[in-house]
């Protein structure tokens, strides 16, 4: 079993050095992250999500159950949250915000990069998978919650989600893996699309770094503790459940599924709920402060959190 200060230095610093990194940055050089959000978004994790799927070590039992792990979290975790809204009083946009903050996770700027240092090869790979589907559902799912937010929006506005090419990168990669069309891995086509997708590991990070140091908390500190234990704790033991109920072949990606389903927040429900829920208040704080004072909370809380999670899962003792 790895030391606990073994699984820090070759696992967690190295991420949280370059989110460090893209946050000094922009401290000094005021740098706008929607270029490079955009250029991570529509080039450089497709590329990732294409060049891991079809060139994955994974088989095609733990791909099918991977998708079908990710889609029964989520749909588990969301029945979770909007119950405990529910017993607590929350209503209309209140309880959609909150949703959004408890049932869904950073695992694709935070979650690919910790499972490739944790796991190498086979973590990535099953990262980008759980990432990929994880990403169709929040920007649906989550799209459509936050859509609930706004009264005057109708569900047309979901043609939004056709916009980005994660679904499509998905499609194309599982497609071309069964027709059985799938270029060499030393092949000039699969070779620029894997320098082009790692590439986007450290991208991630850095913009997430540069969003962090922009984060705009107000007076919503407070109002971080029940996400916090929703997505440190709750969260975990859905997935430990979906996990051990699929029956993973290979322990390896078993542990992989259950680390990513304790993430911190995802970054996704800022841009939702600025747009469509930017005026809307709890307690004297906006739903945009609320959501940014999680995203920069668990974010922190994560560092000691993962180290726990990772030393755990490579144990044995959890799964």
């Amino acid at each position: 079993m790895e030391s606990t200060l073994s699984i820090i230095t070759s696992s967690i610093l190295p991420i949280f050095l370059i989110l460090g990194a893209g946050s000094l940055l922009n401290r000094f050089q005021e740098i706008d992250p929607g270029p490079l959000n955009t250029l991570s978004l529509f080039v450089l994790t497709p590329a990732l999500i294409i060049h891991s799927i079809t060139l994955t070590e994974l088989g095609t039992d733990a791909l099918v159950k991977v998708t079908l792990g990710v889609l029964g979290f989520v749909l588990c975790l969301l029945v979770v949250a909007r119950l405990f809204g529910c017993l607590t009083g929350k209503t209309g946009p209140v309880q959609n915000t909150f949703v959004l903050v408890a049932v869904f996770g950073n695992t694709g700027a935070l979650g690919i990069p910790l499972a490739d240092f944790a796991y190498g090869d086979i973590g990535r790979q099953t990262a980008v998978l759980f990432a990929a589907v994880h990403g169709a559902l929040v920007f649906t799912i989550g799209l459509l919650i936050a859509l609930r937010s706004d009264q005057q929006s109708g569900y047309g506005n979901l043609k939004r989600v056709f916009r980005y090419p994660l679904v499509y990168a998905v499609v194309v990669a599982v497609v071309a893996r069964a027709a059985g069309v799938v270029p060499s891995a030393d092949s000039a086509l699969m070779g620029t699309l894997g320098l082009v997708g790692e590439s986007s590991i450290p991208v991630m990070l850095l913009i997430l770094g540069i969003q962090l140091s922009e984060t705009e908390y107000g007076g919503a500190l407070s109002m971080t503790i029940t996400p916090t234990i929703f997505r440190f704790l709750v969260s975990p033991l859905v997935g430990i459940a979906v996990a051990l109920a699929l029956g993973f072949q290979n322990s390896d990606v078993a542990q992989v599924f259950v680390l990513l389903t304790a993430m911190p927040v995802a970054v996704a429900p800022i841009i939702f709920v600025v747009e469509f829920a930017s005026e809307q208040t709890v307690r004297g704080v906006t739903h945009p402060e609320f959501v940014s004072a999680n995203v920069f909370v668990t974010t922190l809380v994560s560092i000691p959190v993962v180290t726990v999670a990772v030393t755990l899962l490579k144990s044995g003792l959890v799964i």
